[in-house]
Order: C-alpha cells, then sequence, then structure tokens
C-alpha cells in the first residue's frame, strides 16, 4: 500500500542519503500542522515544540524501516499522537471533537477469529497490521468515491459512525435525517468494504460484523480517508471552494472538529509568524548527529 507521492519519494531517498537541506525542507513543510496538534491535544505540563522535536527525532531513527504504508504526514501525525498518549497514561485521545467522541488507543486491537480455519489470530501484530492495510486498500476508493460525486451526506453519516464512533441516534438528530437513513448508509458501506476486502483475502467472510466495525474505526482514525488535503483546507480558510465543498470541510473541521484537519487550519492561519523558523532550528540542531553518522 505505497501511499508516497513522487516528491515525498525522492524527498525521503535524500534524507537517508544524508542531505541536511532535504530534511531542512521536510521539517519546514511539516512542522506548523504539527506544532498546532500538540498545543491542542498535549496535556498541560507538556511542552508542545519538545513533543514535535521528539516526533521528528523517532521518524529519523524509523526511516531506514519506513516503507511507504502511509503518507509522511499521516506517519509522523500517528509518532505525535501515540507520543501524546504516552503522557496522558493510557487516557484517551478522541480524532474528533464531538461531545464523548473518544477511542482508547492504549490497547491493540484483537480480532475474534471466527473459527479454526480463518486466517486471523488474536494479538498477532503482523495479522493486524496487515489487516488494517487491507481495509484501508479498500477504504480509500470507497470515501473517493463519495467525494467525486459530491455526496456528502453520506460522507458525514460515515465519518460520524466510525471516524467519531457515534450512535445511530446522535448522528440523526445532528444530521436531520431519519434513524432508518443511518442504519441503511452504515449496512450499505460494510456490504461494499466488505466486497472489496474479501476480493483479496477471502478469510474476510467469515470476521465477525462487530470486529468489522471495530477494525473500520481503527483504520478510519489511522488513516483518515475522508481529511480533505490541505490545499482544500487553505480554500476553505480562504473562502474559495465551491459551496459543497465548502461546506463539507466546516463540517469535517468546524462541527465533527477533526483534530488534524484543525491543526492544519490553524497552521494555514498563523504561517506569517516566526515560531516556526526558531522551532526548525531546534529540530535541526537535535538531529544534526543523524547526518554526520549517515555521511562518515
Amino acid at each position: 500500500m505505497a501511499e508516497w507521492t513522487e516528491a515525498e519519494r525522492y524527498l525521503l531517498e535524500q534524507i537517508r542519503s544524508g542531505d541536511q537541506a532535504a530534511w531542512a525542507q521536510l521539517v519546514e513543510r511539516y512542522q506548523g500542522r504539527l506544532l498546532a496538534f500538540a498545543r491542542r491535544r498535549a496535556p498541560r505540563h507538556a511542552d508542545p515544540e519538545d513533543l514535535v522535536q521528539d516526533t521528528f527525532l523517532q521518524f529519523l531513527r524509523g526511516l531506514a524501516s519506513f516503507r511507504g504504508q502511509a503518507s509522511v504526514e499521516t506517519f509522523l501525525f500517528l509518532i505525535l499522537r501515540r507520543r501524546i498518549i504516552e503522557m496522558l497514561r493510557g487516557k484517551k485521545l478522541a480524532a474528533c471533537n464531538l461531545p464523548d467522541s473518544s477511542t482508547d488507543d492504549s490497547s491493540a486491537l484483537e480480532l475474534p477469529a471466527p473459527d479454526a480455519s480463518a486466517s486471523w489470530y488474536v494479538g498477532r501484530d503482523e495479522q493486524r497490521d496487515a489487516a488494517k492495510a487491507a481495509l484501508a486498500d479498500a477504504l480509500k476508493p470507497l470515501v473517493h468515491s463519495l467525494h467525486a460525486e459530491l455526496n456528502f451526506r453520506d460522507l458525514q453519516i460515515l465519518e460520524m459512525l466510525f471516524y467519531a464512533q457515534r450512535p445511530n441516534r446522535e448522528i440523526a438528530a445532528t444530521l436531520g435525517v431519519g434513524a432508518e437513513h443511518i442504519a441503511m448508509v452504515k449496512h450499505r458501506w460494510l456490504k461494499a468494504v466488505r466486497s472489496r476486502v474479501e476480493s483479496m483475502d477471502q478469510s474476510w467472510s467469515s470476521l465477525d460484523p462487530a470486529a468489522l466495525d471495530s477494525l473500520l474505526s481503527e483504520v478510519w482514525e489511522d488513516q483518515r480517508p475522508s481529511c480533505p488535503k490541505r490545499s482544500t483546507v487553505g480554500g476553505y480558510l480562504l473562502k474559495t471552494l465551491d459551496e459543497p465543498w465548502q461546506n463539507y470541510v466546516k463540517f469535517h473541521v468546524e462541527d465533527l472538529g477533526c483534530a488534524y484537519c484543525r491543526a492544519s487550519l490553524d497552521d494555514l492561519d498563523k504561517q506569517t509568524r516566526v515560531e516556526p523558523a526558531k522551532l526548525r532550528d531546534r529540530i535541526m540542531q537535535s538531529t544534526i548527529g543523524f547526518f554526520r553518522h549517515t555521511t562518515r
């Protein structure tokens, strides 16, 4: 599941070869949105800049084994989010800011084995990661088709179901639709997802529906397939999007409260400040040893 753009692939190749200018470019590109996220989500006693600095250090240390399972931005946010969860001592950290919307990131999801012949093995990280990768591959084209069709009502329902993990009755009240419509959209969506993953691995046919729901929610939080592009968030900020997209991004950022897109919005709104340059200098100083070692 390759998620790198050609630009990212080239940049990472340069960083692996010890190119400090390429590393500075990557830091410059992502530090602002990571810092905005840390400022909103980190506990009060934590220094957001320290968290972002640690995130880049961990990224460098794991760069040799990073195979592009996700975009660079997604991978960096995963590192930062897990670091914040560690500081919260296992407390829940919601991806969305709806009241009471939260998921427990402190423990790995365990899939129930439906029968002895299925390929699932409860608690085994390799199988769990493979399952998430397969589901992400199936999920993204389906979400993109909703974008292409401007079917934002169904997408809002799905985001509230699997990203914010809200009950049907609450979604119906928030969006002003009938509960039966929520159930219909969910049923149709799960059927489409299952059909796609079963075409890749028949063992999915025996997976319990509750396990599929749970795994889908986890993949949605990790991969964020419905999050608009950063350029789209910028268009929303400038009010240059077509009305359907403007309304959808407003829902996603303001109403659903996606913490990642909110961080991007905050960063875009503050790019003229001098703080990013100071943080970049700190990150470059803390990672200089990596490049000295690489070029020996």
